[in-house]
C-alpha cells in the first residue's frame, strides 16, 4: 500500500519504520526535517508539507494533541484538501472523543474515509511492531486497512464503527494505566518506608498476582526511578486524564480517581516534571512520605 505518515515522534517513527520493513510505499512527514531524513535512509520518501503525504492509499497521523491533528488535517494545505475520496484517514494519536466526531464528520461531508486507531504500547512495542490496535470505523474501510495494522501490531481490536468508541477505549486504558502507576508509588512508597526493598517488592507483586505487564514495566521504571529519558512525556499523560474527565462529563459518568490523578499530574508539572514520563508521578508518593530528595 501507499501509505503517508505524519508525526515521526516517539511512536511515530517507530511505526513508519516497520511500515517501511512490511514492504509498503512510505512517505512521512515531520515538523522536524532529521526525523524525516532518518527514515528516508531506512527507504522512505520525505514529504516537505502535509500535502505531499496525502496522495496515497492511507495517511496515517500519529501526533500528541488535538490541536496537532487538526492543524494538519483542516485548512487548505491539509489532509481533507489534499486527499482523494478513496485515500483512508487513520488517527492513531490519543485525541479526544469530541476530536474523533469532528474528524469523522468532516471527512463525511467531504467525502472521505476515516478510521480511528490508537494504540496501546511504549516506544519500545512501536519499535518492535508490538503495539495492540483498537480499531474503529466502517467494516469495509477497517478491512480495507488491516494490513497496516498488521504492519505495526501484534493484535487489533476492532471496536465499533463509530471512529470515536475507539478513541475512549483508548482513553479509558490510559486512565487505567494512570491508576496503576499512582498505586504503585503509593504501595512502594508505603513499603520502602517500613524497610522492603523497593525490588523485592516488586519481584513479589510481578511473581505473584500482578504478573501482567504493565506492572512489570512501570513497576521496575518506579523501582528505578527511571523517569527520564521520557517514553511518555508526563504533559501527555495529564493531557489524557483531562480528556478522560472530559469524555466522562459528557457521558455522565463520576470518576473521582480521574480526578485525583489530574491533580497528580498538576502537582507534578507545577513542581518542574515537565521532560519526565508520567510514571513520575509515582514518585510524589514517596514524597509525601518524607522517603524522597523529592521530599525536601
Amino acid at each position: 500500500m501507499r501509505i503517508g505518515v505524519i508525526g515521526l515522534g516517539n511512536m511515530g517513527a517507530g511505526i513508519a519504520a516497520n511500515l517501511i520493513k512490511a514492504g509498503h510505499e512510505v512517505t512521512v512527514y515531520n515538523r522536524s526535517r532529521p526525523k524525516v531524513d532518518a527514515l528516508a535512509a531506512q527507504g522512505a520518501q520525505a514529504a516537505d508539507t502535509v500535502a505531499d503525504a496525502c496522495g496515497g492509499d492511507v495517511v496515517l497521523t500519529m501526533l500528541a494533541d488535538d490541536a496537532a491533528v487538526a492543524g494538519v488535517t483542516f485548512g487548505d494545505e491539509g489532509i481533507i484538501a489534499s486527499s482523494v475520496s478513496d485515500t483512508v484517514h487513520i488517527s492513531s494519536s490519543t485525541i479526544s472523543v469530541a476530536m474523533s466526531q469532528r474528524l469523522t464528520e468532516a471527512h463525511g461531508a467531504a467525502g472521505q474515509k476515516f478510521v480511528a486507531a490508537p494504540v496501546f504500547g511504549r516506544p519500545e512495542a512501536a519499535a518492535a511492531a508490538k503495539l495492540f490496535v483498537v480499531a474503529a470505523g466502517p467494516a469495509a474501510t477497517v478491512s480495507a486497512v488491516t494490513p497496516v495494522f498488521d504492519a505495526i501490531g501484534q493484535r487489533t481490536f476492532v471496536v465499533a464503527e463509530d471512529p470515536s468508541a475507539a478513541n475512549l477505549v483508548k482513553l479509558s486504558g490510559n486512565f487505567l494505566i494512570g491508576s496503576v502507576i499512582e498505586s504503585l508509588g503509593e504501595a512502594m512508597a508505603l513499603v520502602a518506608k517500613g524497610g522492603v526493598d523497593r525490588h523485592q517488592y516488586l519481584d513479589i507483586l510481578t511473581s505473584t498476582l500482578f504478573s501482567a505487564p504493565v506492572y512489570k514495566t512501570y513497576g521496575g521504571l518506579i523501582a528505578n526511578e527511571q523517569f527520564e529519558p521520557a517514553g511518555f512525556a508526563a504533559p501527555l499523560g495529564h493531557k489524557d486524564i483531562g480528556l478522560v474527565l472530559s469524555a466522562a462529563e459528557e457521558l455522565r459518568v463520576p470518576l473521582p480517581i480521574a480526578s485525583l490523578l489530574r491533580d497528580r499530574f498538576l502537582r507534578l508539572l507545577a513542581e518542574g516534571g515537565e521532560q519526565l514520563d508520567w510514571s513520575a508521578i509515582s514518585s510524589l508518593a514517596a514524597a509525601d512520605a518524607g522517603t524522597s530528595d523529592h521530599s525536601a
